[in-house]
């Protein structure tokens, strides 16, 4: 084996020692999953505070003193949005519980019938209670499991709501943390990067935080300002549940297409069970309308642009793939891990085509521009 084939092997072996190495961290990541999700917040909201903690620090502050300034307000931002919100989804939730028996009346006697004239299948004799009951006890025993199985759910759901409590109570302590200490763990590091990628590293760094800090910031304006337009405008029309749909919408609009179209689904429907008439269904068109105008021709432009770059399928792709494979917290990575990724693979690209795979062994020839005698603007540029 010449030396060639030993460095070869050698950068093979290295490459597979970090990729073995990558895929022992996502699995120890998936494992701890349930218990990492206050953790990350936490880092993303010390990463989204901490410019600001840097900003007064060069103002001549302290480093403790700038972390409690900025702490106070993002707690006192969290503290008011909750105390504006709580009461009114409260309202919302109560007055959703009484409409369901409308809701229901109107999906089994209006849209059902509506639906089987239209397509000859007979989907109403099969909610029939009489039906239900005997397809229980032909399938007794599936039924059994099945309500077993719903029966540990809800034993497991006690644990999983205290884990949520859990979670709420240390996510402002782990968030003065990352604020305190969040150059200190970037310098920590960064250290540990090798001399000879540091270069590297260090632009990919600023790069994934540029397009990552932008996008975030922006999307969540987007996400508020569109959730209290479809709020306002649905309550406009006269739905009795138009803020909590708006609210819904707004929140699901960092998916593409998702929130407007919660928007139309359940504003329409929620208009045809109340009123029943095309003229509140037409007002909620024009809600979603002037949402759509708004969202395309000011807000994403304006405050987000095309920071992410990526395709509304794989933004897609990323938030259904993190959801599968990692629940609430893959959910909530999902758009931020695509940024970095997209980060990387612009930078991946880059490096390819100043490759030798890309170019070649040999060298590109350039050809002169073939410029006509007899095209008198041609003699032009060249004289």
């Amino acid at each position: 084996m010449d030396d060639h084939d030993a460095h070869v092997l050698a950068t093979f072996l290295q490459r597979l020692q970090w990729g073995l190495l990558a895929l022992a961290v996502a699995w120890v990541f998936w494992l701890l999953s349930p218990i990492l999700t206050p953790f990350v917040l936490a880092a993303l909201l010390g990463w989204l505070g901490d410019p600001l903690v840097d900003r007064i620090q060069r103002a001549g502050r302290s480093r403790n003193t700038a972390v409690m300034l900025v702490f106070t307000v993002m707690a006192s931002i969290v503290l008011l949005g909750l105390l504006l919100l709580l009461p009114l989804l409260q309202r919302q939730v109560l007055t959703l519980v009484a409409s369901l028996p409308h809701y229901r009346d109107w999906f089994v006697g209006t849209l059902l019938p509506w639906i089987e004239a239209r397509t000859g299948l007979q989907l109403v004799g099969w909610l029939d209670p009489m039906r239900l009951i005997e397809l229980a006890r032909v399938h007794w025993e599936q039924a059994g499991g099945a309500a077993s199985t719903m029966l540990g759910y809800l034993s497991r759901s006690g644990f999983a709501l205290l884990g949520w409590v859990a979670n709420l109570v240390l996510l402002p302590v782990l968030t003065f943390f990352f604020l305190r200490d969040w150059d200190l763990f970037i310098e920590r590091i960064a250290a540990l990067v090798p001399r000879d990628h540091a270069a590297t590293a260090s632009r990919l760094a600023r790069e994934s935080s540029a397009v990552l800090g932008g996008f975030l910031r922006g999307q969540l304006l987007v996400m508020l300002i569109l959730g209290v337009l479809y709020g306002i405008g649905l309550f406009a029309v006269g739905l009795d549940l138009g803020i909590l749909i708006g609210i819904i919408a707004g929140l699901l609009t960092f998916v593409p297409y998702l929130g407007p179209t919660t928007v139309i689904v359940l504003g329409g429907i929620a208009a045809m069970v109340q009123f029943g008439d095309w003229e509140h269904m037409l007002g909620v068109v024009a809600v979603w309308g002037i949402g759509q105008v708004i969202e395309s021709y000011w807000l994403t432009p304006k405050l987000v642009g095309d920071r992410i770059g990526l395709h509304p399928m794989a933004v897609i792709f990323a938030v259904f793939a993190g959801g599968a494979l990692f629940g609430f917290l893959g959910l909530f990575l999902a758009l931020p891990v695509a940024a970095v990724a997209n980060v990387l693979l612009r930078y991946a690209h880059e490096r390819y085509t100043h490759s030798r795979l890309y170019a070649g062994e040999r060298p590109a020839i350039l050809l002169d521009e073939f410029v006509d005698p007899e095209d008198p603007a041609a003699a032009r540029d060249d004289a």
